[in-house]
């Protein structure tokens, strides 16, 4: 493709305030920006985004700052200044969306509800997340990913049987629910807007969005009444043809051979053409297959069963460690690796054709420092934009 036939990104034109901090929030508007969109990041004048020093520093940010807040555009503003709240609502006119993850009702006491900027700029989307949602009992409780997934019935599904529930850090209802539900709702939303001329509130409750994909344990409740104890059913490790099993040197083989073509291939390759039979064989006898199948898999090493699976195409492959998984030579073939102001960071999570790989741009590594930029555009002088930074509005 010519440089004279490239398409724009997608979301080009597009213009995003951000005003979430750590995970959810900042990777739903980094999407955004991977495929085009101006997103502005809007800090207080305080503390700012906690994530800018959490966990380790690769510089003046930390690691997990940098890898969800690329291709972005920073500015900080005091909201509860007059002249901060005042500029603030200038750029709202120009907005096409606008993202916060405060408790519900605190953009409300600033004098920033949807209403009131919707009066001011009618297509604007407005994306709330939260954990709970804008309305109903647990809507002012706190929590964290783990308490969303709790409610939602995700967590007890977790684990193996007859243990407890296990924790994961990838974070289920933070990513499934405050990120992609979020990136998802604004585009619906943005779409609409576009149509009509009028933009909308978009409610992301977290725990809904983890439930709302909670589908193989809805289909037991409704076909049972219950769902069975985590470790029994088919995706948890209750058959022999789906599961995880040890090698030899303490690594692990992922057996996802669900289709009955696939878990003979398996059989026939593990030379056990005789458990062909147990394909989904549940109960004690599905026990004592799984338990032969262990002995099986820790008879060889991790590297010794890549090496004779990579030739069978029956879904089993190895359980990569995250560094692994980095130089993994599909992975790499994908570009899905990239250096981003040389820090490795993970590339844009769905390909759109005639949309080649761009530059992206590094986090701001110092809040506010596109201030200059973002105030010209609306207007002030380089005066104008000193006496706010020294009355402490921006």
């Amino acid at each position: 493709m010519t440089e004279q036939t490239r398409r724009p990104l997608p979301l080009q034109g597009i213009r995003v305030l951000d005003l979430t901090r750590l995970l959810p929030g900042p990777l739903a508007t980094q999407h955004l920006a991977d495929y085009g969109a101006e997103v502005i990041k809007i800090e207080d004048t305080a503390a700012g985004d906690y994530a800018r020093t959490m966990g380790a520093m690769g510089g003046d940010t930390s690691y997990f700052y940098q890898v969800v807040n690329r291709n972005k555009k920073s500015l900080r503003l005091d909201l509860k200044h007059p002249e901060g709240r005042a500029l603030f609502l200038r750029l709202v006119e120009g907005a096409d969306a606008l993202v916060e993850g405060f408790r519900p009702g605190v953009m409300g006491k600033l004098g920033l509800g949807y209403e009131t900027l919707a009066a001011i700029n009618p297509r604007l989307v407005y994306c709330s997340i939260t954990g709970y949602g804008q309305t109903g009992p647990y809507a002012q409780r706190a929590g964290h990913d783990i308490n969303y997934i709790g409610y939602a019935g995700v967590l007890d599904q977790i684990g193996n049987a007859g243990g407890p529930p296990a924790l994961s850090n990838l974070q289920i209802g933070d990513l499934l629910g405050g990120t992609m539900a979020a990136a998802f709702g604004m585009l619906v939303a943005l779409f609409d807007a576009r149509a009509c001329g009028r933009g909308r509130h978009v409610d992301v409750s977290m725990t809904e969005a983890a439930l709302a994909h909670a589908i193989f344990p809805l289909a037991e409740v409704l076909a049972h009444g219950r769902v069975r104890p985590r470790g029994e059913d088919l995706l948890t490790g209750g058959v022999p043809c789906y599961g995880v099993y040890e090698t030899a040197d303490g690594r692990h083989m992922a057996v996802g051979a669900l289709e009955e073509k696939f878990w003979h291939l398996a059989c026939d390759t593990l030379g056990r053409p005789d458990l062909k039979a147990f394909h989904l064989a549940s109960g004690e006898e599905g026990a004592r297959v799984r338990t032969e199948l262990g002995a099986i898999f820790r008879s060889r090493t991790q590297g010794e069963w890549v090496a004779l699976f990579d030739a069978v195409d029956c879904c089993v492959t190895p359980v990569l460690r995250m560094e692994e998984s980095l130089q993994d030579r599909h992975i790499l073939a994908r570009d899905m690796v990239q250096s981003v102001g040389g820090v490795r960071q993970l590339g844009a999570p769905v390909r759109l054709s005639d949309m080649p790989a761009g530059a992206a741009v590094a986090a701001p590594a110092r809040a506010g420092e596109h201030a200059r930029q973002l105030l010209l555009e609306l207007g002030l002088d380089d005066e104008a934009i000193r006496r706010l930074g020294e009355a402490g509005a921006i």
